[in-house]
């Protein structure tokens, strides 16, 4: 996801993001340097890189992300899930549409979740069809296809998705988790040349925090590391939880779809042991995430090998 904010924050700031989207392609490198000095204060180092946003970035401007495009597609992945052997991790959809007016609300279930399958973090969530508010939903996700936005150049890649709407099922919150977290917990798995490191948990989005979520921070064993996260305006800190049930499953398939990238984060969910997908992401946040410690980024950095790809 490019970054968790609320629609009241994005209207705010859309002139500005159509002027970033307008300098992006045509001086990327640029454009990167400078929201990196705005938001982490400093350049990054992309001629040798050494941390986690530093790496993400120099692949982003160095290497052909067209397999990006593709896996960051939120219906074109699922091809790529079922390549892997991963089909039962799927989270079922209702149909794929070009625009809302194609959509037929009539035949969806009463709950579901609608997503436009270019963008990252723009959902609309309906729990209860009748009660919902069909047109105000249907004209904002048609603002969503209608717009052509990058929010950063590290993130072209989305540019050449194609603008499309999925209805999906909505998952809903088993006990054991509902004890940490009113809403579903996302666990973003870091791996790094094929091995799972950290795993980075979201939960009580737009909550307790209005505009964003809290999070932790843990290592592959399980250790929760507060340490490497950094308390934003949209990240707070959350309480250390168990291990999920079935967790080593969980590692194991964010390894194998992330097999073949140098670096990429899997999001997935685990409702009492069953695993889903959520989705894959090669530039969390525009690789400009100030919400990790620099010890995090340092130590995250040096775990990844870009010599293969420094190499061609």
């Amino acid at each position: 996801m490019h970054f968790i904010t609320s629609p009241k924050r994005k209207k705010a700031v859309m002139p500005l993001l159509r002027l970033v989207n307008w300098l992006n392609p045509r001086m990327p490198k640029t454009m990167v340097q400078i929201r990196h000095l705005l938001r982490m204060k400093r350049f990054a180092h992309l001629r040798n890189p050494q941390d986690l946003n530093e790496k993400i970035l120099w692949m982003a401007l160095n290497t052909d992300t067209s397999e990006w495009s593709r896996l960051a597609d939120k219906y074109e992945v699922r091809d790529y899930v079922r390549e892997c052997g991963l089909e039962d991790i799927l989270i079922h959809q209702y149909g794929l549409w070009n625009n809302m007016n194609e959509v037929e609300f009539d035949k969806l279930p009463n709950s579901f979740i609608l997503k436009p399958t270019h963008g990252s973090g723009d959902v609309v969530v309906v729990r209860d069809k009748t009660t919902a508010d069909i047109e105000a939903i249907k004209q904002k996700i048609q603002e969503d296809l209608d717009t052509n936005l990058i929010t950063s150049s590290a993130e072209l890649h989305y540019g050449r998705i194609p603008h499309r709407v999925v209805a999906e099922q909505l998952l809903q919150n088993d006990p054991v988790s509902e004890k940490y977290s009113s809403t579903l917990i996302d666990y973003k798995i870091w791996v790094f040349n094929g091995k799972a490191h950290y795993v980075w948990v979201c939960m009580n989005r737009f909550v307790r925090n209005k505009d964003g979520a809290e999070v932790m921070t843990y290592d592959r064993e399980w250790n929760a590391h507060p340490e490497y996260c950094r308390v934003t305006p949209d990240f707070s800190l959350a309480d250390p939880m168990p291990k999920p049930a079935g967790y080593d499953h969980m590692l194991e398939v964010a390894e194998k779809l992330a097999k073949p990238f140098p670096v990429v984060r899997v999001d997935l969910y685990n409702l009492n042991g069953t695993i889903y997908f959520g989705e894959m992401t090669f530039t969390s946040y525009g690789a400009i995430m100030d919400f990790y410690s620099d010890l995090f980024l340092r130590k995250a950095g040096s775990e990844i090998d870009l010599s293969k790809e420094m190499k061609r």
